[in-house]
């Protein structure tokens, strides 16, 4: 059964509890936060979340490699009866928003978890008034909270922006990504046939072109040690052309590096983190990071050898990871981040991504919202 119709199917059957029943917890202490691991995870279960970006090891490993000198936990755990129905994975930090100085309160979150989301495992009316509640209850030391990378179809946005609307706080939508992600219905041979028959000539040209090193292969590492011992060619391989000079590769900044070996330690003994190669004739040309969680296959952090552009090896290893998804019966393939062109290649489903804003009760909040989304828009178009 999907995690979605096991949460459904549990939750069902709760006992209703009083909104005054409910206590939250604001965890700021370092320590606190690590005990949380495994109520966390089983929360995260209970919830029905099909993906491992909230998972505990995941937004810890997040917090050590990138958290500021001036950034602050602010966990805030819902519990009824003793028990997590709610988790809202807070932090708190300053930043200067259009030349003003903000304190916001935001998930624990940049470009490097492309989903995020209140957990939400029980009792959703009543955990989302009580962490709102919370929120308004704290509302002069915040002025802005920014929901990021919410899935669009989140009951987290539909709820706190209702709540927030009924207390006469502001509220703002910005429109994120479409991340492509493909169904494994049918077969594999039903999904390849599907395909364009240009495309799939494309396909057999490159394997044709990579076949002169050696046979491509897919690899998949799943322990540990192995994984560890393959990192640094998987950096070499993800730095490699455009990411390099953009400035976005793993190796290019120790935080992201930090977070990215980490994440090796803690997503293998959680058993879901894979890395991913392609290999023709002994030679490991290109490479994913990947997760294997709830039956579906996420894929991020990718890069290939440019020495092999012209077999296009990404595109390969794409290929090999689908076919192999499909004999291992998984449900979906996650390609994650933006509708780049090569991914909508393989698919033309996409889950879209919103930003939510919420504006305190202070000066500089209303300041701020005005100038988001009123005066910036209005000026985009009066130029247009």
């Amino acid at each position: 059964m999907p995690a979605a119709a096991r949460a459904h199917a549990w939750t069902a059957a709760l006992p209703a509890i009083r909104r005054d029943a409910c206590a939250v917890e604001v965890v700021s202490d370092e320590a606190a936060f690590v005990r949380l691991e495994a109520e966390w995870n089983e929360a995260v279960a209970r919830a029905g979340l099909a993906h491992p970006f909230l998972r505990h090891e995941w937004v810890r490993t997040w917090w050590d490699a990138f958290k500021t000198p001036g950034a602050r936990l602010y966990v805030q755990v819902v519990r009824a009866r003793g028990r997590i129905i709610a988790i809202a994975p807070f932090m708190r930090d300053t930043a200067r928003m259009y030349g003003l100085p903000a304190r916001r309160i935001r998930f624990i979150q940049n470009d490097h978890t492309p989903r995020t989301d209140i957990i939400v495992a029980e009792h959703p009316a009543e955990a989302y008034q009580a962490i709102w509640r919370a929120l308004l209850s704290d509302g002069e030391r915040w002025d802005v909270l920014q929901l990021s990378q919410l899935p669009r179809e989140s009951d987290t946005r539909r709820a706190i922006c209702r709540l927030a609307a009924a207390d006469g706080c502001a509220t703002g939508i910005w429109p994120s990504n479409d991340s492509p992600y493909l169904s494994l219905a049918g077969t594999w041979d039903d999904y390849l046939s599907r395909l364009p028959a240009k495309f799939r000539s494309n396909l057999r040209n490159r394997v044709s072109r990579l076949t002169r090193l050696g046979e491509p292969a897919l690899e998949v590492l799943a322990e540990r040690r192995a994984i560890e011992e393959a990192c640094e060619e998987a950096f070499r391989l993800e730095s490699s052309g455009w990411k390099r000079e953009a400035g976005t590769a793993i190796t290019g900044d120790p935080a992201v590096r930090r977070f990215y070996t980490t994440l090796v330690e803690r997503g293998t003994a959680a058993g879901w983190l894979r890395l991913l190669f392609l290999t023709a004739g002994g030679r490991r040309i290109a490479t994913s990071y990947g997760a294997c969680f709830e039956n579906r296959l996420f894929l991020f952090k990718t890069g290939y050898d440019p020495e092999f552009a012209t077999g296009a090896p990404f595109k390969i290893l794409t290929y090999l990871a689908i076919r192999e998804a499909y004999a291992q019966g998984l449900a979906e393939v996650d390609f994650l981040g933006d509708a780049e062109p090569w991914k909508l290649e393989w698919t033309a489903t996409s889950r879209g991504h919103d930003w939510v804003f919420v504006y305190g009760g202070t000066w500089r909040a209303r300041l701020l919202h005005a100038v988001k989304f009123r005066w910036l828009p209005g000026l985009k178009r009066w130029r247009a």
